[in-house]
């Protein structure tokens, strides 16, 4: 039986050293899933490219990745999808694409230097490139999700106060239009409320927002507020990122009995969630979204997986039966996640697997 893991959001190499992956016990988790895995599909903001500090960042991510490549052994394929962290890797092949992007476009490994040392690490033979998105079989299209911010009201961060993106007379988008900046918008419901309204509305955005945003997480919300934090924006991702990520589909055209997706950190569907808030009512797809692999102490502090927001979700793609999304961590002790104290250092040829560093 063929066996396909879908991980994303693992953020490597950020500077709030939240990663989960730079310490010994979750890494061996993963790798020992990735050990009986044909195929690992790394979903996006794999490493954190997008806080002015790349060369760092590759440097932190590129023994977690060495590991992960040798893990895979000599028959194991990896699909790298960029999300909006990692994006800067095929910047420039965007931009020469243009209009002619289509929705699961091959991106060649030397498009830029640290795509190809992100390659290099994984294994070049067995690495695959695509973007905006992949399909994994005739049932199953994944991408890295960050298209649903420009649905949002008001519109997140990352679409740059851009709006919708514009499309032909039926509603359909290329993702082209989704990558090409727009006008100013802030939504309809904004431009029609009183302007200290509008401006309240705007922060509250920003802060149910901020928790799935690493870097803007110091100072939002306070961790002993951690249980109320987490089930608000549970509730703010089934509301309103779920229908977001349905008008995506809908604009770019894809048909799909299941879209994987990630971006937004939060597993799902777990069992307590509603099957129908998953799933969109006009093409019958249903979301699974994949978590993602940073502690996050303002979400899961005073918690216990199962937990939407606990790290090391992922969602298995097994022949013959729907994708499952489910939690590698879960039997890993809040101890063994929090703030990392030590660094992996580069393995050295012939060494076992990657060693830790001094505690500093």
């Amino acid at each position: 039986m063929s066996r396909t893991l879908i991980i994303s959001d693992l953020h490597l190499g950020s500077a709030s050293r939240g990663s989960v992956l730079e310490r010994a016990e979750p890494l061996e988790a993963l790798l020992a899933e990735v050990e009986r895995t044909d195929r690992l599909v790394l979903l996006g903001d794999v490493v954190e490219l997008l806080e002015g500090r790349a060369t760092a960042a590759l440097d932190t991510a590129a023994p977690v990745l060495a590991a992960i490549g040798a893990a895979l052994g000599p028959g194991g394929h990896v699909v790298f999808v960029p999300g909006n962290h990692d994006r800067p890797t095929i910047r420039g092949w965007l931009r020469a694409r243009g209009n002619d992007l289509g929705l699961e476009d091959r991106v060649p490994l030397d498009t830029s230097p640290a795509l190809s040392a992100i390659a290099g690490r994984l294994g070049r033979g067995r690495v695959e490139v695509s973007y905006p998105g992949v399909r994994l079989n005739d049932n199953v299209w994944a991408t890295h999700g960050h298209y649903l911010d420009r649905h949002l009201v008001p519109v997140s961060s990352w679409g740059w106060f851009r709006g919708p993106p514009r499309g032909d007379e039926s509603g359909r988008a290329g993702p082209w239009a989704y990558e090409r900046p727009g006008r100013v918008h802030l939504g309809p419901l904004t431009s029609r409320l009183p302007r200290p309204a509008a401006r309240g509305l705007r922060e509250l955005g920003a802060v149910l927002r901020a928790t799935t945003m690493p870097a803007l997480q110091d100072g939002v919300l306070d961790p002993r507020i951690a249980p109320l934090t987490w089930r608000l924006l549970s509730h703010q991702m089934r509301r309103h990122a779920l229908p977001a990520m349905a008008e995506v589909i809908q604009r770019l055209g894809v048909r799909a009995d299941w879209v994987v997706f990630g971006h937004v950190h939060r597993l799902g569907p777990l069992a307590a969630d509603d099957p129908v808030q998953w799933r969109d009512p006009r093409s019958g797809a249903s979301f699974l979204n994949t978590g993602a692999w940073l502690y996050e102490p303002r979400l899961v502090a005073h918690s216990q997986p199962p937990h939407p927001y606990w790290p090391g979700g992922a969602v298995v793609l097994e022949d013959g039966v729907p994708p499952r999304p489910v939690g590698l961590l879960d039997g890993l002790e809040p101890a063994q996640l929090g703030v990392v104290s030590e660094r992996l250092v580069v393995p050295r040829v012939g060494d076992s697997g990657p060693q830790r560093a001094p505690a500093v």
